[in-house]
């Protein structure tokens, strides 16, 4: 989600060297990116004397903290950047020589409690909605422009090559020569399990899919989702007669771009896989729950469907549901399966 802005930066300021600070697991995501010229990675063994040590070393002019975490900020004073600026919370004013204006409270990611979710179900208010400019697209554009970056949205991008898709095509035998579509699926979601649908709508929605469309498919996700994807994968070849191809676990994360890249279509919860098709422009359909699709949804994406249930209790933004987690429950595989060939039918090719 902060791409849009890192290339409005890029627009704004051709001329300027933008070094990007990342986690060292995400590094493989800014790979051949047009937007960064240099990429310096942190473990997250290494302390804020230790980042902050080398952000020094290269002697930045200008730093920008697209977190709004103290910790960030601490990391450009400690390492003496002239011109720091990030949003003003949790503390950081002090921090910062440009502050700029955080979300308003009605524009926030804030957990409910337990008491608050069945007090709304009592009264059923209505679900909470949130203002076109509450979506962290925006939050991170609004940052890029006190460098004078333009604040108009675009979509994520995330740039793979034909050669990359060849490679990956080669290693896991994604080869079309029956010319059946390949379909993704992403039943995952690292966060928790209320952002995860249940998995036999999973089976059910791919089993009408493959009906429909004749698809192939695959099953995607990172380590920690491979005991769900080897499940899933297992229902799936008995319900169709046919195994999909189950690569959860498998692909490095600039792999896993070019499969999702190489995907005709992908069905997934929301998710760092989801965000990440969005950024390739697959055509998707991403099912929400406890998250708000207005604040991190792939709304900029005109290939992206979002399908979630309308209870007064979502967003709630918790990681596991107190009560019977009808926000995915109330999600009928027709509802996805509907919303899939809607995307497909809009999306060329």
């Amino acid at each position: 989600m902060s791409t849009p802005a890192l290339l409005r930066l890029r627009q704004a300021r051709p001329d300027a060297r933008i070094t990007l600070l990342s986690p060292e697991k995400l590094a493989g995501l800014w790979d051949r990116q047009p937007f960064v010229d240099e990429v310096l990675t942190f473990s997250a063994s290494e302390n804020i004397w230790q980042v902050s040590r080398r952000l020094r070393e290269k002697q930045f002019t200008t730093g920008v903290t697209f977190p709004n975490s103290i910790r960030s900020a601490l990391e450009l004073w400690l390492a003496g950047i002239p011109k720091r600026i990030g949003v003003a919370s949790f503390g950081r004013s002090l921090l910062l020589t440009e502050k700029v204006p955080g979300p308003s409270a009605a524009m926030e990611m804030r957990k409910r409690s337990i008491s608050e979710i069945r007090r709304r179900i009592k009264y059923d208010g209505g679900r909470t909605y949130y203002p076109p400019e509450a979506h962290h697209v925006h939050h991170y554009l609004r940052l890029t422009a006190a460098l004078g970056a333009s604040t108009e949205p675009t979509a994520p991008r995330i740039d793979v090559s034909e050669e990359e898709m060849d490679v990956v095509r080669a290693k896991f035998g994604l080869t079309r020569s029956d010319g059946r579509p390949w379909f993704g699926l992403c039943p995952g979601a690292e966060y928790g399990l209320a952002k995860r649908w249940p998995a036999e709508r999973f089976v059910e929605t791919a089993r009408a899919l493959q009906d429909k469309t004749h698809c192939r498919w695959m099953i995607l996700g990172g380590g920690p989702d491979v005991t769900l994807a080897d499940s899933i994968s297992n229902d799936i070849a008995r319900a169709t007669g046919e195994p999909p191809l189950n690569l959860a676990g498998k692909t490095s994360l600039r792999e896993l771009a070019a499969v999702l890249r190489i995907c005709d279509f992908v069905l997934t919860n929301d998710t760092g896989p989801m965000h990440l098709a969005a950024a390739v422009g697959t055509p998707m359909v991403a099912i929400f729950g406890s998250t708000s699709p207005e604040l991190t949804g792939p709304i900029f994406s005109a290939k992206a469907r979002v399908v979630r249930s309308d209870v007064p209790c979502s967003p709630c933004f918790r990681r596991e549901c107190p009560i019977d987690l009808r926000c995915l429950r109330g999600i009928e595989s027709q509802q996805v399966v509907a919303a899939a060939l809607d995307c497909l039918n809009a999306s060329p090719g």
